[in-house]
């Protein structure tokens, strides 16, 4: 999203959403494409919620890499003439929201490198929890970082590893790594290489248009560019695709996966498909479950849009409580805005949503959202609701409550950044001024995925504190500190 930093004395940037998690990035690569350049823009465009902060795509083109980049969405960095100097038959791209490395231009993606006349472009999604030890490793051998970015330490053990051989050294170099990553590789002759972690902590799928294969985070992005959907990458393995057609080479996956729950519950787009399951139908039965575990008497049940509206309909359906979208959303409204003076900050959370007054005065609610991280939006929102008169405002959330920091890849890095580590639930029930609050439990989550033995596929360390991969030590002693 970028540095919040104020533009002068009277007047600062303020981002929306800002109590709402934020995801690594979404990536999308196509190989020996006409319009490779085009469909990577589309590709990304509807990859659009997974980052906002910076866009990038690079083009294969006479055995060299061209690349274009820039800070902010898609439809800002890139134009017709811009897509139309990116005329290479391979691409990847990538859209960036930072949780490793300042939001600064030099950190946008795809990461390019140039080694012994070849050249190498990343675009990577999740968090690599040993990049630090690596990073000191490579330096002390003479490597030289262009970047913050976790991301470039990839390209760095790959080129050093080329000696035993190219698929040799991606197998090297995917054992070095811990953590959660997915990432796409092209090379300068327009190979696109697919990899996913051990683990599957981050979602990565292939499909084919007109017999061109492609990668990407989410089947919503195979949606719009037209492709079939063909499978999901499994864990462990590294993919390449290249003119001999497409070659697996499966390295040793981990005992069990760890794929992260909150793509289900906020970060994956509702008309993508994960693990078989289709999103929007796995998070509307968050909600029906939700009215079975946590159940009220009330006037109606709403979202704040546009989280918690899929669950919302969810809740809906199994209370029989009449849905309506009692706070209707600005669209027109950037990421950022000009906020002028401290006397106006709540500004920004009102500017986004406005409350439907002849719909909601008098009346006992019952808002769904996925997700309590900091508190802040909720609580100024539920004080508008206050002022405006409504009677009683229940709160329930269709996942469990966030206690724990995450390491792999979402922006709540730091236990004392989630108010539900700090509170109770009564206490948080207070604090945001609700009638009543209720999370929705660990089992209801899981079993709403509608996946057979689903607490063998989830990260929930968010949730339970149960981390499955390790950190440096860096990392790991800035978590006890929070340990309870």
């Amino acid at each position: 999203m970028g540095d919040n930093k104020p533009t002068s004395s009277k007047f600062q940037m303020s981002r929306f959403d800002d109590d709402k998690p934020r995801e690594a990035c979404g990536i999308f690569g196509i190989y020996d494409h006409p319009e490779a350049a085009a469909m990577t823009y589309f590709g990304l465009y509807a990859l659009q919620h997974r980052g906002q902060e910076s866009a990038g795509i690079a083009v294969a083109k006479d055995m060299q890499i061209v690349e274009h980049k820039g800070m902010g969405l898609v439809s800002d960095v890139f134009d017709m003439e811009q897509l139309a100097q990116l005329d290479g038959g391979s691409a990847v791209g990538h859209v960036r929201y930072s949780t490793t490395g300042s939001s600064i231009l030099t950190n946008a993606q795809p990461f390019r490198v140039r080694y012994r006349k070849k050249s190498y472009a990343v675009a990577h999604n999740g968090n690599i929890t040993n990049a630090r030890i690596l990073k000191n490793e490579l330096e002390q051998a003479g490597s030289i970082f262009q970047s913050t970015m976790d991301s470039e330490i990839f390209l760095h053990l790959f080129v050093k590893n080329l000696k035993s051989g190219f698929e040799q050294a991606l197998v090297e170099t995917v054992s070095r790594l811990e953590g959660a990553f997915s990432f796409i590789m092209m090379t300068s002759k327009g190979e696109i290489i697919g990899v996913k972690d051990p683990h599957g902590f981050r979602p990565l799928c292939l499909g084919k248009i007109n017999g061109n294969y492609v990668l990407a985070s989410e089947t919503c992005a195979f949606d719009l560019v037209e492709a079939e959907f063909i499978r999901e990458i499994n864990r462990g393995e590294i993919v390449i695709i290249s003119e001999d057609g497409i070659k697996s080479i499966q390295t040793p996956a981990a005992p069990n996966r760890a794929f992260c729950i909150f793509e289900f519950i906020y970060f994956a787009r509702p008309d993508s498909t994960i693990y078989g399951q289709n999103v929007y139908q796995t998070r509307k039965a968050q909600g029906r479950r939700l009215a079975r575990e946590a159940p009220v008497d009330a006037d109606l049940v709403m979202p704040f849009p546009d989280s918690g509206t899929y669950a919302a309909l969810g809740y809906h359906e199994e209370s029989g409580i009449p849905f309506e979208m009692g706070m209707i959303r600005n669209h027109y409204v950037g990421r950022t805005f000009i906020q002028p003076t401290q006397s106006m900050r709540d500004f920004g959370v009102r500017i986004k949503l406005n409350p439907v007054k002849a719909l909601l005065k008098g009346k006992d609610l019952i808002i769904i959202e996925d997700s309590i991280i900091r508190g802040t939006t909720i609580k100024t929102r539920v004080k508008s609701l206050r002022k405006l008169g409504v009677r009683r405002v229940h709160m329930r959330v269709a996942g469990p409550p966030h206690r724990f920091p995450c390491h792999y890849g979402i922006d709540f890095s730091t236990r004392g950044e989630l108010i539900a580590a700090r509170k109770s639930v009564e206490e948080l029930k207070d604090y945001l001024g609700l009638d009543s609050l209720h999370y929705l439990s660990i089992e209801g989550l899981l079993q709403s995925t509608g996946i057979e033995n689903p607490e063998q596929h989830f990260c929930k360390a968010c949730f339970d504190g149960c981390y499955p991969v390790s950190f440096d030590e860096s990392v790991s002693k800035h978590c006890l500190e929070f340990t309870d």
